[in-house]
């Protein structure tokens, strides 16, 4: 399938910085801001210090995994009142996305409600810098953002270009104290965002490059950086694949493997990193009979060794996330098998993402891939 007469727009950073130590041109780079806001979470707390601010900087070091609009709202309204002419986003997807949102939202009266969609975002006044401290999300390179709405527990996806860094900061110091588990269940995420994008039925020759590229770097890298968490090589290797897994989800984003992860996310309150690693190696082997090169490609880079047909992969692509330390039940995360039917309807009901998929999934395909997950 090619997708190379279809027009598509990409958007980037304006600038990135990538490698040990990177962290440290942000100062330079944001010379004459004199408000500074920097939105992370606990554990990135500790390198604020090395991005060089100067001027009256403001932290907001409370932003939660799977932030929902209550938590979002807070650091808004802490942004309003200093008045941030600099935005910097420090942690993973979730701070990273609060980051986004809050640039773009804190000096006009839009709300989080007005702007859910796509191109909605009015305008940005102050700059916004990203500093990434995972290799997961890619959040750093696209002009989409996440939260989570307490009612309903669905995300509330935002899209504009106004979302985009201005630079965007790949250090992969800043990685080296992620857990192993953790290193491993955000690499599986960017992994999918690579994979999902390149089997989509929006896929585009131009991403399938990115893609590609992605998914390589995690089959050299990921076992080495959760092997040895100072591996500063493999540590780079996996920042990139995830920016790159970033690239591909603004002009073809994913499909079926996160909508099914969503509701594990809201409703277990799993990392979106886990939630994505327990369901990959399902949608993967469900799509292989409608990408069956694109598949071959994927289980050549990851080396699955003998994933000859759909079962096989499955279980090799599963052997692969579980030998990285991922534990794949869903039982284990406290799923209540009775509760699998009603997160089925959930995310077959995620359209913007279902839609994509390469092969049609009903509820009740959705249902059997958690039953296999439990």
């Amino acid at each position: 399938m090619t997708g190379m007469d279809r027009p598509i727009t990409l958007h980037q950073p304006a600038r990135l910085e990538i490698g040990t130590g990177a962290a440290r041109t942000l100062g330079a780079w944001a010379d004459g801001a004199a408000r500074p806001l920097v939105i992370a979470s606990g554990p990135t707390l500790q390198y604020v210090d090395r991005l060089g601010l100067t001027g009256d900087v403001k932290v907001i070091a409370d932003v939660p995994p799977e932030p929902d609009v209550p938590a979002f709202e807070a650091v808004l309204d802490a942004a309003r009142a200093h008045r941030p002419d600099l935005v910097v986003g420090l942690g993973g997807g979730s701070v990273l996305d609060v980051a986004k949102l809050v640039a773009a939202l804190w000096d006009g009266t839009q709300t989080l409600a007005e702007v859910a969609g796509p191109n909605r975002v009015a305008g940005r006044r102050s700059r916004l810098a990203q500093v990434a401290t995972t290799a997961g999300t890619g959040s750093e390179a696209g002009i989409r953002a996440l939260i989570t709405d307490p009612a309903t527990k669905s995300k509330i996806a935002v899209e504009s270009p106004h979302l985009l860094a201005d630079i965007a900061i790949l250090d992969p110091e800043l990685t080296y104290s992620v857990p192993p588990a953790v290193t491993a269940a955000t690499g599986i995420d960017a992994m999918a965002h690579c994979v999902e994008a390149f089997t989509n039925i929006r896929a585009h020759d131009l991403i399938d490059g990115y893609a590609r590229l992605g998914f390589s770097l995690v089959g050299k890298y990921l076992r080495r950086a959760v092997e040895n968490g100072a591996d500063a090589e493999a540590r780079a290797g996996m920042m990139l694949a995830s920016y790159y897994g970033g690239l591909c989800l603004g002009p073809v984003n994913t499909a079926a493997g996160h909508a099914l992860a969503y509701p594990l996310g809201t409703r277990l309150s799993l990392p979106h990193g886990l939630a994505n690693a327990i369901i990959f190696p399902h949608v993967l082997a469900y799509n292989q009979p409608m990408r069956p090169e694109k598949t071959s490609e994927i289980v050549s880079a990851l080396g699955l060794n003998g994933a000859s047909n759909e079962d096989r992969l499955r279980d090799a692509a599963q052997r692969f996330c579980a030998d990285l330390g991922v534990e794949m039940r869903l039982a284990a995360h406290g799923a209540a098998e009775a509760a699998l039917e009603g997160w089925a309807g959930e995310a077959h009901a995620i359209r913007r993402l279902m839609d994509n998929n390469p092969r049609e999934m009903s509820v009740a395909d959705v249902h059997e891939i958690y039953r296999a997950a439990y």
